[in-house]
């Protein structure tokens, strides 16, 4: 019969490699998946969606309730909801975020859990890969974009692919619309460039919080950090795609190496 889910995760390095890469390929997995019952705890299965509860609450918090609101994540926060919000989730609890919460705790709450993971979401060493691309113009720099991310873990490119797809949403709400009565809808004022400014530093990272020099970047630095993560955020839906061709490719060494797993995968179908 067909292989189980958890028995792919036993694979070998390559195959899991180029699992990793298929994943990609579907277009539902650009969507958040709408399951039922009990949450299943997180693993390091490449078939899996793999996304802190953490982050994926705050972005549907925000993403319903802070889309119009002006200066989020630069407007102040109350530093005690904050901590309480944070200690609630360390310990494990099903915390509930709805209209009661502040938009601007729940802001403050995501950009503290990106600065402080142990690893950030661009593992520190690529980071002088990513930096690299800046200095790239059009599809060169975003195929090179493209092949970066397929190096990150699973977790952090489901991550990161979670975030980004919020701030994208964010940055279409940045100048004022109206709606169909003719009333006018205030703009966050938050541009794709305002949220890389923001967001950059905690994403990309090039010492650990509290080492030495671990703040201090140079100008040309914090330019090309705010230049790669705008390209991320305004390119996510591409970036995150593979080319039909490029799947071929990848079924076609499967098939070589692994034809168990595209019978898995064909069955999953």
């Amino acid at each position: 019969g067909a292989m189980s889910v958890d028995s792919i995760a036993e694979l070998s390095d390559n195959a899991s490699e180029l699992l990793e890469a298929l994943q990609l390929s579907h277009p539902h997995e650009l969507e958040p998946r709408r399951g039922r019952g009990k949450k299943k705890s997180l693993s390091l299965n490449p078939l899996s969606w793999q996304v802190p509860r953490i982050v994926d609450r705050c972005c549907t918090h925000l993403e319903t309730h802070g889309l119009h609101t002006v200066g989020i994540f630069r407007v102040g926060s109350s530093k005690k909801r904050v901590q309480q919000l944070r200690e609630e989730f360390d310990q494990g609890l099903d915390v509930f975020l709805d209209e009661n919460q502040s938009v601007h705790d729940v802001a403050a709450l995501l950009k503290e859990f990106l600065r402080d993971m142990p690893d950030p979401l661009i593992p520190r060493e690529l980071y002088g890969a990513f930096l690299s691309t800046a200095t790239m113009e059009g599809p060169a720099q975003l195929e090179t974009l493209q092949l970066l991310l397929f190096l990150l873990p699973p977790c952090h490119s489901d991550t990161l692919l979670r975030l980004l797809r919020f701030l994208g949403q964010v940055a279409r709400h940045a100048e004022r619309s109206w709606d169909p009565q003719g009333r006018e809808i205030p703009g966050n004022k938050m541009t794709a460039s305002n949220l890389a400014t923001v967001f950059g530093p905690n994403i990309l990272q090039k010492e650990k919080p509290g080492e030495k020099d671990a703040g201090a970047l140079n100008f040309e630095d914090s330019a090309a950090i705010i230049l790669v993560l705008q390209r991320l955020i305004e390119h996510h839906q591409s970036l995150f795609m593979v080319s039909p061709e490029m799947q071929c490719d990848v079924l076609r060494r499967l098939f070589q190496t692994e034809p168990d797993v595209i019978e898995h995968l064909l069955r999953r179908r």
